[in-house]
């Protein structure tokens, strides 16, 4: 062990670290790929360059998800990263509800736009959009009629 009689003694032994670099992963196609989860809802995303239109599994994004706020939901990414109509987005949900696969959509979409462009990683990583939302519906338990929920109490 070296001698670490002053701090530049300890600066020098100190190991560096450097922040990890995000490297572009594109396939063949020019596509990157992303799986995105939400409840239990799970999301395979491709992400390619194009002019905004977005195919769940195998059907427009408006068919798929009617209500204007999973559409909404489904756009964040995009706006935030200031790419709106640039990319295509292609993928395959599967479990949960139509909210919990908006959300896996959402996030896949995030991942995604990370790994073709990862400059696009701090505005998404900011606006939380990175994170898996890790709430999910609690088990039953036995003795109670959900989750949590009692008998009714009954004094006589």
């Amino acid at each position: 062990m070296a001698d670490l009689s002053s701090l530049a003694d300890l600066k020098a032994a100190a190991p560096v670290q450097t922040a990890p670099v995000h490297e572009r992963k594109v396939d063949a196609q020019g596509r990157a790929y992303a799986t995105g989860k939400r409840k239990n809802a799970v999301a395979r995303v491709w992400v390619k360059p194009g002019s905004g239109k977005i195919i769940v599994n195998g059907r427009d994004v408006t068919v798929y998800f009617a209500r204007p706020v999973l559409r909404m939901l489904i756009n964040q990414p995009f706006q935030t990263a200031r790419c709106e109509e640039q990319f295509d987005v292609m993928c395959t949900v599967t479990g949960g509800g139509l909210s919990g696969q908006a959300g896996a959509l959402r996030h896949g979409i995030s991942r995604a736009l990370t790994f073709f462009d990862p400059s696009m990683r701090s505005p998404l990583k900011a606006g939380g959009f990175l994170t898996r939302d890790p709430r999910v519906v609690e088990r039953k338990k036995y003795g109670k009629h959900k989750a949590r929920r009692s008998t009714q109490f009954s004094k006589r």
